[in-house]
């Protein structure tokens, strides 16, 4: 019975700096990344071309900014990216979109072989319905994924 009373003693100590005030503060964050990870999959979600995830799709290039806006732009945009994939892993266990948020992640990087896992997860058919429905409610063509 020894061990029982030491499990007991430290779950005591676990809870106790647990306030109502704390989980509030954690539903509350917790609410709210999912809302931003919704807004922001569907702002990106309706402004991507519709042949993005299509072999032939080339992306624009930015060569007339100066070096340190380019390069500046192109470290927070990986920045940005790799915390949306980690929200989103974190979202597959919780509330939210996780595949959705780790898709638009990878669509924030600029990384090798990120295509191929961008198609993998577009691919799959509950998500590409779904971004094919939101897509489709704002006028714009369903994605390409030949």
């Amino acid at each position: 019975m020894e061990w029982f009373s030491g499990i007991w003693e430290w779950l005591a100590h676990f809870w106790e700096p647990l306030t109502w005030g704390r989980i509030a503060f954690g539903s509350i964050a917790i609410l709210l990344s999912a809302a931003l990870s919704y807004a922001a999959i569907i702002f990106v979600m309706i402004k991507l071309p519709a042949d993005y995830f299509s072999p032939h799709y080339s992306p624009a290039s930015a060569k007339n900014q100066a070096f340190l806006v380019r390069w500046g732009a192109v470290v927070l945009k990986n920045f940005i990216g790799l915390l949306l994939i980690l929200a989103g892993i974190a979202m597959i266990f919780g509330p939210g979109p996780g595949l959705l948020t780790i898709l638009l992640g990878l669509i924030m990087m600029d990384i090798p072989g990120k295509r191929p896992l961008e198609a993998n997860i577009i691919k799959r058919p509950a998500v590409l319905s779904a971004v094919n429905n939101l897509r489709a409610r704002y006028s714009k063509p369903p994605l390409i994924t030949d």
